[in-house]
């Protein structure tokens, strides 16, 4: 149920998604290569795939902060009704 004030308190933590995604986008990296050069190809494909996860989801991070604040309407827009009660 909406209180109506999450248009005024709601944020996204699209930075720190960006610097946690970058983490995990080394040590995703440093795992494909590490497992690779000790001959564990299951391991190197996982980390690869991880990979591929993490690097898909840093495109999507640097769109949405590219795209910049949305509109978020203000306090002279009423809350939405609660949902009627059932039999």
């Amino acid at each position: 149920m909406r209180t109506g004030s999450e248009p005024a308190t709601a944020r996204s933590a699209l930075r720190a998604r960006l610097w946690l995604s970058l983490w995990g986008l080394v040590w995703a990296i440093a795992g494909t290569v590490a497992f690779a050069l000790v001959g564990r190809p299951g391991w190197a494909a996982a980390f690869g795939v991880l990979w591929l996860i993490i690097t898909i989801d840093l495109a999507v991070i640097l769109r949405h902060i590219r795209q910049g604040p949305h509109y978020q309407p203000g306090p002279d827009v009423p809350p939405y009704r609660p949902p009627e009660p059932r039999p």
